[in-house]
């Protein structure tokens, strides 16, 4: 087995970019949500399922400098501490953010027709939904693809790695729950299925609906009322990953 894709978005629910390479620290991948989009009145994260164009903007993170595409659009600036610290809902959790200050805010809100602020995590893997490591397979892609009728861009899942097994069955990452793998010179532990919603079912690159993924998955892979596809992993050695890496699932710790 290797790695076929790798991605990771800057923006919390903004476009998933492909990268080369990735290190994996113990808080996830680095670079990966690192700002969200936030409605200070409301006192919570804006989510992508009820802003779906927010899949149109993509954010690039580097060297201090933060680049955000919003309606066609590139804004820069570089990203200034504001020390305005809040305290936000996100699904049901407290993510501690601070607000940044610069030209994005009102963009954002100008876009999405709400007032708005962009924030940045106080602490990496703030505004993760589950682990900070989500793995996504060929198998399983392949599979909905043949269930559905149609490509399955694998984009849509949002996963920081895809992995190609090869001849190995559909699903086989169910397999790995509680295991550890060995990825580049990172380590991961798989911790449990990913759930899935309709996110699934918004175009990639504009964030309007239109397949119908998410019932085809439910015809196949509904188990206590979840829809899973893929799954979590947590970093236990940090490490590099690129693309092409191979990936070796580790045999299981004897039992007493």
């Amino acid at each position: 087995m290797q790695i076929s894709t790798i991605g990771v978005s800057a923006l919390k629910g903004g476009r998933h970019r492909s990268r080369d390479q990735i290190r994996l620290e113990p808080d996830g991948p680095v670079g990966d949500r690192v700002f969200a989009v936030v409605d200070l009145e409301a006192g919570r994260v804006v989510r992508t399922i009820e802003q779906p164009s927010l899949l149109g903007c993509e954010a690039r993170w580097g060297s201090g400098v933060l680049s955000v595409e919003i309606d066609g659009e590139w804004i820069s600036a570089e990203v200034e501490p504001s020390g305005n610290q809040v305290a936000l809902d996100y699904w049901g959790r407290t993510a501690r953010m601070e607000v940044i200050e610069g030209p994005w805010a009102s963009e954002f809100s100008r876009f999405l027709g709400r007032r708005v602020v962009l924030a940045r995590s106080a602490v990496p893997g703030t505004v993760v939904f589950g682990g900070s490591v989500t793995i996504a397979t060929s198998g399983s892609l392949n599979r909905l693809a043949a269930e559905s009728g149609t490509m399955v861009d694998a984009r849509r899942f949002r996963s920081t790695l895809t992995i190609d097994t090869g001849d190995a069955a559909a699903h086989v990452e169910d397999a790995w729950i509680g295991r550890e793998l060995e990825i580049g010179t990172a380590r991961l532990r798989v911790s449990s299925g990913v759930p899935r919603c309709a996110v699934i079912d918004l175009d990639p690159d504009t964030g309007v609906s239109g397949t119908s993924l998410l019932k085809t998955l439910a015809g196949y892979r509904l188990r206590a009322g979840e829809i899973e596809f893929g799954v979590y992993a947590e970093v236990i050695r940090p490490g590099i990953v690129s693309g092409g890496d191979l990936a070796r699932v580790l045999p299981a710790a004897p039992t007493a």
